[in-house]
């Protein structure tokens, strides 16, 4: 899935679905033999997105509209079906199947983070293949929460949304944005941007901005 990576996007994974009930069947009603996920962190996608016309037509949700026109595409040249997170509800259950995908953990920032991309992999599609292609796999690698003993991702917040106890409170941090336009947390969450792995994927300002403004609204 090398060629991807030319409309920026990535392989994260994927597992043998082996009756998993969470992973839906085909559209003829076959259950699938594999699932494959694709994602992109910030400098990967971000250069491409903004030179898309879903980008520059003024419409709404151009980061989707993108995804789905040109992994839609991919997942047919493979001879795959596509899912993404966006649609529903119901809403697939992209963060558990990224688990089973192996490298990734929970972290207090209400993302997953990867061993290699760190808190900076965002989920844009899964693909299910007809047949298995993959073999059935030991445990899953872990990924970096559990033996990061800093966290400084739980000190950095202006506003303290992040604990081990409540995890990410949404809501502290959104009303904080509203209210301070100007703060820096708006060129990219500083929880995020203080966790020590994935730092050469982090968002630029342009891609936090974007992001935040659909996460705050008007």
């Amino acid at each position: 899935m090398d060629d991807l990576a030319a409309a920026g996007f990535l392989y994260l994974g994927g597992f043998a679905v082996e009756g998993d009930s969470t992973v839906p069947r085909l559209s003829g009603g076959k259950a699938p033999g594999a699932l494959f996920l694709i994602g992109s962190t910030g400098p990967s996608l971000w250069p491409h997105l903004t030179r898309s016309p879903e980008f520059r037509d003024g419409a709404p949700d151009p980061l989707d509209r993108y995804t789905k026109r040109i992994l839609s595409a991919s997942a047919i040249d493979y001879g795959f079906e596509a899912l993404f997170p966006f649609e529903g509800p119901p809403y697939h259950p992209f963060q558990q199947w990224a688990l089973r995908c192996g490298g990734f953990s929970r972290s207090p920032l209400g993302v997953l983070a990867h061993a290699e991309y760190g808190p900076w992999a965002g989920f844009r599609a899964a693909f299910l293949s007809a047949g298995r292609l993959i073999d059935a796999a030991p445990a899953p690698e872990k990924g970096p929460c559990e033996s990061c003993a800093d966290k400084p991702c739980l000190t950095v917040c202006p506003v303290e949304a992040i604990s081990l106890e409540e995890g990410y409170r949404a809501g502290d941090c959104r009303s904080h944005l509203a209210e301070h336009r100007d703060h820096d947390c708006w060129t990219g969450c500083l929880a995020r941007r203080a966790c020590p792995f994935g730092r050469d994927h982090r968002q630029s300002a342009g891609t936090a901005r974007f992001h935040m403004d659909r996460f705050v609204g008007p």
